[in-house]
């Protein structure tokens, strides 16, 4: 049973509940007739007004320029042009007076097929499928020798590109390997937004053999990797990667 003390207090707040949710109902009743009243009447308006002409679909004809337009480009400034040409022919040249290389080409260099180029990774059968999966389409070669005891190696490597951007993919993994190798200086090569070159100050060391130092370049542009390997049995000046790695990007 409750409690007398208790039971008058409540009942003021129970009716103070009724009456603020009953009147709150009416207003949002009042509101929503004014929106109907409001939007009817607007309806009536229009419908008392002139229908708005529409512009005509037909556009006035424009006057053609005179004078000749602009000329084709040429198939040197054609960049499409050129990298569905034969790839050989973009290589840099091979420099006057210099030797055939550890791994001998011609002087315009030459096509590496598939296989062969896979055959340079350290697990050749899982690269060849990659390069499978990645759209490999064609890689061109050149290489030489210079002062006795220097080889250089350069490659273009050239992919589809119909699923992914692979040739942005192959540079990024060349400066993932470069780095990794360790004890090296990098830098940046003009031109070519996130092109690396890297020359690395300590020697690979071999039982029966001088040491061997070495440098790098990897770089892309559309279509095309560019890698340059050098080795040597002198350390390598920052010079020699770096302007080799902007003279070939140049021809791209």
């Amino acid at each position: 049973m409750a409690d007398p003390a208790v039971a008058p207090a409540a009942a003021p707040v129970a009716a103070r509940v009724r009456r603020r949710g009953r009147t709150t109902l009416l207003i949002a009743a009042a509101a929503v007739l004014g929106t109907l009243a409001g939007t009817c009447a607007g309806y009536l308006i229009q419908a008392d007004r002139e229908p708005t002409r529409l512009p005509s679909l037909s556009q006035p004809v424009l006057a053609q320029a005179k004078g000749k337009g602009p000329e084709p480009l040429s198939a040197a400034q054609d960049r499409q042009v050129k990298v569905e040409g034969d790839l050989r022919k973009l290589l840099v040249e091979r420099p006057k007076g210099a030797g055939e290389g550890a791994y001998a080409t011609d002087d315009e260099g030459e096509w590496m097929s598939l296989a062969e180029y896979a055959s340079w990774y350290t697990e050749p059968d899982g690269a060849f499928r990659d390069l499978v999966g990645d759209e490999f389409r064609r890689a061109a070669v050149i290489t030489w020798g210079e002062s006795g005891t220097r080889d250089v190696e350069v490659r273009l490597v050239q992919y589809r590109q119909e699923e992914q951007a692979a040739a942005a993919g192959y540079a990024e993994s060349g400066y993932y390997w470069a780095d990794d190798l360790g004890a090296n200086h990098s830098w940046s090569i003009p031109g070519t937004g996130d092109g690396m070159a890297y020359v690395h100050d300590e020697p690979q060391q071999r039982a029966g053999y001088q040491p061997l130092y070495s440098a790098q370049a990897h770089a892309w542009r559309g279509d095309i990797a560019m890698e340059i390997w050098i080795y040597d049995t002198k350390p390598i000046p920052k010079k020699t990667i770096m302007d080799l790695a902007e003279r070939q990007m140049e021809r791209l």
